[in-house]
């Protein structure tokens, strides 16, 4: 039995190594290691071990118990070098100050509304795009990188975590997964990303990988089958599932074009029975697959996309369309805007890119015509990650050819006003907001998409909100004589509300947050 000599802190993660007896010509397609651990209490979680080149094995795995753990190993078909091997380590409980070590896991809350630790606080969810980071980065400037979203208040970090349309090679022009049947890995592309995806939870970040972008068909997610996509999912899954993490089993998907009885099967093969973080899928632009996906055992919370358009239909997709409607049905289930309006990010259809305005409106609907959980934030310079100006991979004209540095992106207009949103949502119990459209006396969106008015109320009925994005008044029903505030996204700042018969006007006609306690 082979025992580590060092304890392990809880929420951390060990690695176990071994090596096969045995040489394969293609491991991904001829054999499977399974590590079966034993917490101090006795329950028993199972993971995948994965290929790390050569006769080299690995399993990750991370402690969510104080004490004595043991864990044993299977393999098919059997090799001598990976088969019965049994070994032991103690946990002991973390003493540091990284709050991902602290709290442990994110989990759904028990009203399936938001997102909590394991230590069951209510998590609100703040994520950068960085689709290109890992990949494309270098540890000096994502440590940079990582450290500045951190001081700006996000914990959550989107990267794509293998080729994609946007990078489908690495810098040494290797893939992560040959998309030719069968599928080989290539496991020298993963050593590469592997310090920087460590790096984001030792910066307090939770990571949030896209295992299988899937937008094209030249994507892996559609080019590879459906086997060589769960071979391939879980090698993903078994690199990185230690880590504290939220997955994105798709990218960009139309999963209603690609089929959504492949998706679930691919998300049952992957994580059913197996120790696992959160799961969704990222999709496309104004689809929906969440209601398909509801009551699969993987699918943890709704992610959806209002992405980059700036007309009438986006918007009202947007703000009356499913992210609006469906968030009522059951089993309840968090919803997160993964990819809303980017800052610098050409609309669709047209050449006006998105400014801090734009990023600030698609933030504040995002919150409140859902039950308030968080959302995710991108700049178009820093997903790319070009390190000098130059073309957008496999996005055509993206910019006329010329996105600029990922340095931009650092520090920006629409990043303060994020920060000025999380800092207003801290300071409430947002987790008990819910939309209340019912306390509207009329809806301005109903004739003008961009001026929709976003109202959401706490379920003790302690704080009522109200977002009018052009500065429109907003009229209330049953108002009362509640104190009344108007907040300002853009500087953080407060004015006393005035109200006639239920109508508050705004202070000006940019946009404004009424606030009745």
């Amino acid at each position: 039995m082979s025992t580590l000599d060092q304890p392990i802190a809880r929420h951390t993660v060990v690695h176990l190594d071994f090596t096969s007896a045995a040489d394969y010509d293609n491991p991904l397609q001829e054999i499977e290691l399974e590590v079966v651990f034993q917490s101090p209490s006795g329950r028993e979680l199972r993971i995948d071990g994965y290929w790390d080149g050569g006769s080299r094995f690995r399993a990750a795995f991370s402690p969510d118990e104080a004490g004595s753990w043991r864990w044993r190993t299977g393999c098919t078909p059997a090799d001598p070098g990976l088969d019965g091997r049994e070994g032991a380590f103690e946990c002991v409980l973390y003493t540091g100050d990284n709050p991902l070590y602290r709290q442990g896991p994110l989990r759904v809350s028990d009203d399936g509304t938001h997102l909590v630790g394991g230590d069951g606080r209510p998590f609100f969810w703040l994520a950068d795009t960085a689709w290109n980071g890992v990949i494309r980065g270098d540890d000096d400037n994502w440590a940079e990188y990582l450290a500045i979203r951190r001081r700006q208040g996000f914990n959550a970090i989107q990267f794509v975590a293998g080729s994609w349309r946007g990078d489908a090679v690495d810098a040494y022009g290797t893939p992560s997964v040959s998309t030719d049947a069968p599928a080989r890995v290539f496991p020298e592309y993963f050593q590469r990303i592997d310090r920087r995806v460590a790096m984001i939870n030792e910066a307090g970040l939770v990571a949030a990988p896209v295992v299988l972008w899937t937008l094209l068909e030249s994507d892996i997610g559609q080019r590879l089958s459906e086997g060589d996509a769960v071979r391939y999912a879980r090698y993903v899954v078994a690199r990185y599932g230690a880590c504290q993490a939220v997955w994105l089993l798709g990218g960009d998907g139309n999963y209603a074009r690609i089929g959504y009885e492949r998706w679930k099967r691919i998300g049952r093969a992957v994580f059913d029975g197996r120790a696992r973080r959160l799961v969704t899928l990222h999709p496309c632009g104004c689809s929906w697959p969440n209601e398909e996906m509801r009551n699969e055992s993987w699918f943890d919370f709704a992610g959806y996309q209002s992405g980059h358009g700036d007309g009438d239909h986006d918007r009202r997709w947007h703000t009356q369309g499913p992210p609006a409607t469906e968030w009522a049905n059951t089993p309840p289930k968090p919803v997160i805007n993964l990819e809303p309006n980017y800052e610098l990010a050409h609309g669709y259809g047209g050449i006006q890119e998105h400014t801090a305005a734009n990023v600030r409106r698609a933030a504040w609907w995002s919150l409140l015509v859902s039950p308030t959980a968080g959302l995710t934030y991108g700049h178009d310079a820093i997903w790319n990650w070009n390190s000098r100006i130059g073309p957008s991979e496999g996005h055509g004209q993206w910019h006329d050819g010329a996105v600029p540095s990922y340095r931009i992106g650092l520090e920006t207009e629409g990043l303060e006003h994020i920060g000025i949103l999380k800092a207003f949502f801290d300071a409430l119990p947002w987790w008990k907001l819910r939309p209340a459209q019912d306390r509207l006396v009329d809806q301005p969106g109903l004739d003008d998409a961009a001026a929709h008015i976003a109202a959401a109320r706490t379920t003790d009925g302690s704080h009522l909100l109200a977002y009018t994005p052009r500065g429109l008044p907003v009229r209330l029903r049953d108002a009362g004589d509640r104190p009344a505030r108007w907040f300002d996204p853009r500087a953080g700042t407060w004015r006393n509300a005035q109200c006639t018969d239920g109508v508050y006007p705004a202070p000006n006609g940019k946009d404004w947050l009424l606030v009745l306690t």
